[in-house]
């Protein structure tokens, strides 16, 4: 019998949330980054999520969420003047990343937040299934 069922749904989020943030902080680091190993600059990368099912002992599904994918934002980035940049072209322009750092810091701040209350969920978990063995006392 499985007392925390809640801790199976949340752990999927927890870690979805986990590579969010980390895809985050990929973003800001690379903001700047012009010459990658594929070439050009460095291109924002984005999350998305799934739904999952998951199987409980004595039939019962519950659904939570994982990475589904991380994929590159195709939008262009920024062309700036600076004929001293190393990656400039021959006119002085240099291709940027398409990373703006106002929306990485929502999204950094939302994911903090979604994994904040994964982990409230799971603390709840936690102590109704304390609570529970304590009445069987």
């Amino acid at each position: 019998m499985n007392l925390i069922s809640g801790i199976d749904v949340t752990s999927g989020a927890l870690a979805a949330q986990k590579t969010r943030l980390d895809i985050v902080a990929q973003n800001i680091a690379n903001a700047q980054t012009t010459r990658t190993p594929q070439g050009g600059p460095y291109q924002r990368q984005i999350v998305s999520f799934e739904n999952a099912l998951v199987r409980q002992a004595g039939g019962v599904a519950l659904q939570t969420v994982h990475v589904g994918g991380i994929t590159a934002d195709r939008t262009a980035g920024q062309v700036v003047y600076n004929p001293q940049h190393p990656d400039a072209s021959a006119d002085g322009m240099v291709k940027m990343p398409n990373v703006n750092l106002a929306y990485e810091m929502v999204d950094l701040i939302t994911a903090s937040r979604a994994y904040e209350a994964n982990l409230s969920v799971a603390k709840s978990a936690r102590q109704m299934a304390l609570k529970t063995l304590e009445i069987g006392k």
